[in-house]
């Protein structure tokens, strides 16, 4: 690729990244401001499962960035569409999030944009730059390390338990064997392990990149919401239960408190 084709694509790149970034970016801080109950997590989910829940979100972007690094390192160069949406989602995400009063976030916007993602939607081929994906190998690997220090922060300062620890160990390392044992891509190896952990099967729910990222959402997400209603479930049983032992006891104390009476 020559010198001038390569700064022609950085340079459109930064463009299309920069006007997504403001646009949503906008949408964004909305949404955040927004006093809707439909973005109340506490609208859908008892308190407990949301700390629960942002702990595994934590784990999750752990995760996707090792998945982006696995991605990088094994197959650079790919053209695979389903990783190109992930990359651009959640770069623009952990910019969203970032704090530009220091340079060092500054910097890191610019070293977070995918432009692999982007030159293949735009110009239907990637950027293979070997420094480039040094580069991103670089970023994902700290991204990593400031989302487990959230993990920890926000695990301590609410005095929360660190099982979810070894449940996310044993599907990190359910999804490597899958990669080596079923010789699957990464997301692929997702798929087959999300699968097995909601009792959904072993399979690889569908053909493309976009199907197989649609098929998580939906795999998890259902998990999600079906916890919910057990929850939910349970906490009615449980409350019917103890309201019915409180007019018995009420009951009973009246009786009691008739009868001092009478004796006096």
């Amino acid at each position: 690729m020559e010198i001038f084709s390569i700064v022609y694509e950085f340079t459109i790149s930064i463009l299309i990244f920069g006007v997504i970034f403001v646009a949503g970016k906008f949408i964004y801080k909305k949404l955040k401001d927004s006093k809707s109950r439909f973005f109340n997590p506490l609208e859908y989910f008892p308190e407990e499962e949301v700390q629960t829940l942002k702990q595994v979100f934590y784990l999750v972007m752990m995760l996707i960035f090792f998945v982006f690094i696995l991605y990088l390192i094994i197959v650079p160069g790919n053209d695979f569409v389903g990783v190109a949406v992930a990359q651009m989602l959640v770069s623009l995400y952990v910019a969203f999030t970032l704090d530009y009063s220091s340079w060092k976030n500054r910097i890191l916007f610019f070293l977070l944009i995918p432009y692999e993602s982007i030159a293949l939607f735009v110009f239907n081929e990637s950027i293979t730059l070997l420094p480039l994906y040094a580069m991103h190998v670089i970023v994902y690997a700290y991204l990593m390390k400031v989302y487990f220090d959230k993990f920890r922060q926000y695990t301590e300062t609410n005095s929360l338990g660190i099982t979810i620890i070894l449940l996310f160990s044993i599907i990190f390392a359910s999804f490597l064997v899958t990669c080596v044992a079923e010789s699957v891509d990464p997301l692929s190896a997702l798929v087959m392990v999300s699968n097995a952990f909601t009792s959904n099967g072993y399979a690889i729910l569908g053909s493309t990149g976009v199907g197989k990222l649609t098929a998580l959402v939906l795999v998890w997400g259902g998990y999600t919401i079906s916890g919910v209603g057990t929850a939910t479930l349970t906490a009615a049983i449980l409350s019917r239960h103890h309201k019915k032992r409180e007019i018995e006891l009420n009951k009973r104390l009246d009786e009691l408190e008739s009868l001092i009476k009478n004796n006096k």
